[in-house]
């Protein structure tokens, strides 16, 4: 199937060939018939994408900050290969859609095969097919024609914008800026009751605007203008004033302030900057309020792609709400999109609509991208045949993410034969494909799995994910390879060794890669198994939003589980003993991610790991101390060792924890055999202690192995 995407590195446009969507369970699969185009949020997206690197570091400064900070503690390097990967991978253009339901998830209720939907949010895409979650969509009725209903998620916007407003019938309310979004704002407060005012700097769409219900409708340079809204307004001011313009001028809010009523309401929906002159909301006492988009739900996890709603008694209005209500005003003919749409392109013709708009040389309001019937809808898409394997290890990928692009496939390029690679997002799985040369990418793991040229399999998804596809993967006969942590509980624990067990000698292996650090391996070749060391370990972890994957239960299982397992296997790895007991303690926070531990091994050796999230981000992450025999050894953040054995001795180097010397030594282990790099009962133990950590805490007890 084709999407429409934009590379951001220097802004190139292109429809591509992507797989098929594979659907969640509160997902449906849905044909396009039309997506709209909201010219104003798109076209910038696209300016955006192709100014230089300053100016786009000057118009994301909250990312250069965080590519800064990256820089510092990262290096260089790596921080300019995580960059230029996320600017050259494609990225999809559109929110706004209608089409066809071909396929329904598990937890859907409410719809069935061939209902036409109108769809919103990231999901929406222009795209051939698109994947969206079931509170995203909403039916539309037979009496409406599909292409209106392809606006409804810009329909949605002002419909919040409005009820933010909280207008009565018989109030007026100005509308300042008269593009898609506040042409829509028009019609819908006519039909309210109340008495829309419209004002933009085109006069072609202050024109327009009169015919959506705009009794009254002005250029904004209009000679006293204010004065005009003064006497309309029976000279009181406006009792409301919504700013669906976007522009980098304060003139839409300080224009709304001095228009507005004394305690009236100015209602943000557009992008503008508030930086604004406070005199006369403050003397007037006007209500500040900002429109969060399609409703209560935007950004929400849980509502979006979880499918969870929101109790009509406590919200409502969601997102899905304010969908329904713009599809049932098309229905009973309140909201008339005919007198909005001026333009309609076929989606091959895509780029010609956007050159249109970048080069504002005729006018244009609503514009549509229209489908044909005919739809690939396969969900693996071959590159390149009867490659000659460089490698007798034949490695397929699921997931395609930063990580993968950023630790993983640079340093297996050249050294295996990379047969296919996976992903759910169809843009991220083609990029990887053809960077790392790939023969194939598909969106459906099955297809990696099932592959018989495929005898070795790379996991690096979200952390639910891992048990089923590992133990797939060891079903199918294939090698493993999977990125921390190996379950999400011992269930799944024991169920993957059940199926390790039975597998007859296929590898597991688990990206524990601090281990293959040259540092740590310089530490060992002082110490023996026998000898009892003390370790401690300190992690200046940083905070992770509360809302992050990782610290959702279902999904990421918290940061003890998705990284605190690294330090448990390195300290195991120090002790050369297994781990007998434990004890563990952590900050009262719902996150549970400041938190000391405590252990215990066989050969007496303890351990201490003091992973904290309430530190400073200016201190290094990670120290690690081990102390035996007289000698001491402390690594700080991978790039110093201090040894203090017959003298003190400093090294530096360049960041390294361990990545490439993992993976050297796992290839090395595929190709010749011997000894694993980690053992299965190490994996095994040391992901054990790691959801026994979560007992101890949560018993407030230590516990035994």
């Amino acid at each position: 199937m084709k999407q429409l995407t934009q590379e951001l590195k220097a802004g190139k446009m292109e429809l591509i060939d992507v797989p098929c969507p594979t659907i969640g369970d509160n997902e449906v699969l849905v044909k396009n018939l039309y997506s709209a185009i909201s010219p104003g949020t798109e076209s910038k997206t696209v300016i955006d994408a192709r100014k230089g690197y300053i100016a786009k570091a000057r118009s994301r400064q909250k990312e250069f900050n965080a590519v800064l900070k990256m820089a510092k503690s990262e290096g260089l390097l790596k921080t300019y290969n995580t960059v230029m990967n996320k600017l050259e991978a494609p990225a999809p253009l559109g929110y706004s859609c209608v089409g066809e339901i071909i396929e329904i998830g598990s937890q859907v209720k409410g719809f069935s095969l061939g209902d036409i939907v109108a769809c919103g949010g990231g999901g929406a895409v222009h795209a051939e097919i698109v994947s969206v979650s079931k509170n995203l969509c909403v039916k539309v009725p037979d009496n409406v024609l599909p292409k209106y209903a392809a606006f409804t998620t810009i329909g949605s916007i002002a419909i919040q914008g409005i009820r933010q407003a909280d207008l009565k019938v018989g109030e007026n309310c100005v509308v300042i800026g008269l593009g898609l979004v506040g042409q829509i704002t028009c019609q819908l407060l006519d039909a309210s009751g109340v008495i829309p005012i419209g004002i933009d700097l085109d006069s072609h769409l202050a024109e327009l605007a009169k015919k959506n219900g705009a009794i009254y409708s002005f250029v904004r340079n209009t000679e006293g203008l204010e004065n005009t809204i003064l006497d309309i307004t029976r000279g009181y001011g406006a009792d409301a004033v919504i700013v669906t313009a976007a522009t980098k001028s304060l003139d839409p809010v300080e224009l709304a302030g001095k228009i507005s009523r004394k305690k009236g309401r100015v209602i943000i929906v557009g992008a503008v900057p508030t930086g604004f002159s406070r005199e006369n909301y403050y003397k007037k006492e006007l209500d500040l309020r900002m429109s969060c988009s399609y409703g209560p739900g935007r950004y929400d996890d849980n509502y979006e792609n979880k499918g969870y709603d929101y109790p009509i008694g406590y919200v409502r209005f969601t997102e899905n709400r304010n969908m329904q209500t713009f599809v049932d005003l098309l229905s009973n003919s309140k909201i008339k999109m005919s007198n909005i749409i001026t333009h309609e392109f076929a989606f091959e013709n895509a780029e010609k609509a956007y050159k249109m708009i970048l080069a504002r040389q005729e006018f244009f309001c609503g514009i549509l991208l229209s489908y044909s019937n005919v739809v690939e809808k396969a969900k693996k898409i071959t590159i390149r045949e009867n490659i000659i394997p460089i490698s007798t290890v034949k490695a397929g990928f699921i997931g395609a993410g930063s990580f993968a692009q950023n630790a993983l496939l640079p340093r297996l390029q050249g050294k295996c034969s990379l047969i296919g690679v996976a992903s759910i997002i169809g843009t991220e799985a083609k990029y990887v494909a053809g960077k790392y040369g790939f023969s194939y990418y598909s969106s459906d793991a099955g297809d990696i799995i099932k592959d018989d040229t495929i005898n070795s399999v790379f996991i690096v998804t979200r952390h639910n994910t891992h048990a089923k596809f590992i133990i797939e993967a060891l079903k199918a006969g294939k090698n493993v390879y999977v990125e921390k942590p190996l379950a999400m509980n011992m269930t799944e624990l024991e169920e993957v060794k059940d199926a390790y067990e039975k597998s007859n000698g296929i590898s597991l292996m688990l990206g524990f890669n601090r281990r293959f650090s040259p540092f740590t391996k310089k530490i060992m070749t002082y110490l023996n198994k026998d000898q009892i060391k003390a370790i401690n370990i300190r992690v200046n972890a940083g905070i992770l939003p509360p809302d992050h994957w990782v610290h959702d239960p279902m999904v990421g299982g918290g940061r003890i589980i998705g990284e605190v397992c690294h330090f448990i296997d390195l300290a195991m790895y120090i002790a050369s003993s297994p781990i007998t007991d434990i004890v563990a303690y952590s900050k009262p926070n719902i996150t549970q991610d400041t938190v000391s531990i405590s252990l215990l091994f066989a050969n007496g050796s303890i351990a201490n790991i003091s992973y904290f999230s309430n530190g400073n981000k200016l201190c290094p992450k990670e120290r690690i101390e081990v102390f035996c025999d007289g000698a001491i050894f402390i690594i700080d953040d991978f790039i110093t060792l201090t040894e203090y054995t017959n003298r003190k001795k400093t090294t530096k180097s360049k960041q390294d924890k361990g990545h490439s010397e993992e993976l050297k030594e796992y290839l090395k282990f595929l190709k010749e055999g011997g000894e694993p790099p980690i053992s299965f009962d190490e994996i095994y133990l040391s992901s054990k202690a790691t959801l026994l950590v979560l007992e101890s805490i949560k018993q407030k007890r230590a516990i035994s192995l």
